[in-house]
């Protein structure tokens, strides 16, 4: 996993302005009581949602809990890598800084 978040430059986009974002290692709890986004397993954000995991439901609710946790559209997070696993990598698109400064404080 990664050990902390790490800021990549997109320039392989058909766009003038290069797309920025920000990669991150999360831990998905699915049956949850309520959505929860934030604490730490080991370098991971936590992310707690209530979906099952059954058929990526709880994969796609955790996309969108860290999506609003950041108040971001949810279509600025993609999954990475780990689609069957509680371990997860996230894409997040957006200002790095703002973004790696916003996962800090949610790990606390």
């Amino acid at each position: 996993m990664l050990s902390t978040c790490t800021s990549t430059v997109d320039t392989h986009l058909v766009s003038d302005a290069a797309a920025a974002s920000v990669r991150c290692a999360i831990r998905v709890t699915p049956g949850a009581k309520r959505a929860i986004v934030g604490g730490s397993h080991g370098d991971a954000l936590v992310v707690k949602v209530t979906s099952p995991a059954i058929e990526g439901r709880a994969t796609e609710a955790a996309l969108v809990a860290v999506a609003k946790a950041l108040g971001l559209r949810p279509r600025a997070v993609r999954l990475v890598s780990g689609a069957t696993s509680r371990q997860k990598v996230i894409e997040i698109e957006g200002d790095p800084g703002v973004i790696t400064a916003e996962i800090d404080r949610l790990r606390g």
